[in-house]
């Protein structure tokens, strides 16, 4: 979400001006300038069913940064629930919220291994699957947007609420077709002005090739997009992984030169990614580790096993029903910028959470 700074207190090293001493002593020292941040942490809080538990408070989160637990100011409970007759369901103290989703289609008709007709299969089926949630399930306060990679980040289609729009760049995302083939030299057409985007906050035509010639740039960048947009925001990865494998380790990895910068900048902006495996379940194989650690790292789950690719959907979209956003005080030096790792959880130990792992602060944040 965002992050405001709210006031900057004098401490620690630097000789204060005669006129910033304040009430203290003429010869009193102030060591530095810290900036005193608001935060605020998209949580989710689901049952053993996987269902949103609304009606926590204050005393029954645990937030800490640095292993240290940090006084909780506020809790508010954003829900999207919607009776049988289509009328928002909100009690005593929510915020009516809408949801937003990414569809990113990794795309597999490239793929050369033993299994590429396979895989092909698998994507095909689920963009089926896809569109038959958007036909069946999407709520009429849903956003979708839906992008593609190949060798460059393709925006399928900007958050759209137009279900035919959204079934349609489905297809072309799981067909691989670009979208700015017959785009004229004014570019893409942007969504009216308040409206949740992505292309208004992306490079375009060649410039975004350039921009994302490793998908871990490409996702980064619509992460960063994304963090304009107030909520929690879900990427639905259908994927067989892209983890970098190292001598040594049987198990591949984010590639450490470019994994850092995107998992920050998705957690910056809110945006939780579910990783789900296209790879057949009867084949292991071990890019499950690294599609697991992306999930777990940014506040999603990764979907390895299931009869049918519209299993995962229905529970992505069942806890996000409702979130929690925390709010707290943190202090950073003011001169400085960085990533602060936090960590959430309830004490209730039948309730788990899903929240993101931390957040820019100073200049690079967004949060």
């Amino acid at each position: 979400m965002s992050k405001k700074t709210l006031f900057l207190l004098l401490v620690m090293g630097l000789a204060a001006a005669p006129w910033a001493v304040f009430a203290q002593e003429p010869s009193a020292e102030f060591e530095g300038l810290v900036e005193v941040t608001e935060v605020l942490l998209d949580v989710l809080a689901v049952d053993k069913s996987g269902d949103a538990v609304r009606g926590l408070g204050k005393d029954d989160f645990i937030v800490e940064e640095d292993g240290k637990p940090v006084d909780i100011t506020g809790v508010s409970f954003y829900t999207t629930r919607y009776d049988a007759g289509g009328e928002v369901v909100v009690e005593d103290g929510d915020i009516p919220s809408s949801r937003y989703f990414i569809f990113f289609f990794h795309d597999q008709l490239r793929t050369t291994s033993s299994i590429g007709n396979r895989l092909v299969r698998q994507q095909l089926d689920a963009s089926r699957q896809s569109q038959r949630w958007v036909e069946e399930q999407m709520l009429p306060s849903d956003w979708v947007a839906v992008v593609s990679y190949d060798v460059k980040l393709k925006v399928q289609l900007d958050y759209s609420q137009d279900r035919y729009q959204i079934l349609e760049a489905i297809d072309n995302a799981a067909r691989n077709r670009d979208p700015e083939k017959n785009v004229g030299r004014q570019g893409r057409r942007l969504p009216p002005s308040g409206a949740p985007s992505l292309l208004r906050h992306l490079p375009q035509g060649k410039e975004l090739r350039k921009e994302t010639k490793r998908i871990y740039d490409g996702i980064r960048l619509v992460a960063d997009a994304s963090a304009y947009i107030v909520g929690r925001k879900n990427m639905l990865m259908f994927t067989i992984g892209f983890g970098e494998f190292r001598p040594g380790n049987p198990f591949p990895t984010g590639d450490p030169r470019y994994y850092p910068q995107m998992e920050q900048a998705l957690n910056d902006a809110n945006v939780a990614v579910y990783t789900i495996d296209l790879t057949p379940t009867e084949f292991d194989h071990a890019q499950r580790s690294f599609m697991s650690e992306l999930a777990t790292d940014t506040g999603g789950y990764y979907y390895g096993t299931f009869l049918n690719f519209i299993t995962p959907l229905q529970e992505i979209a069942a806890e996000n029903v409702g979130y929690y956003v925390l709010s707290y005080q943190s202090e950073h030096p003011a001169s400085e910028s960085g990533y602060q790792e936090v960590k959430v959880k309830t004490r209730d130990k039948k309730i788990k959470v899903r929240a993101r792992k931390g957040y820019l602060y100073g200049t690079e944040g967004n949060a």
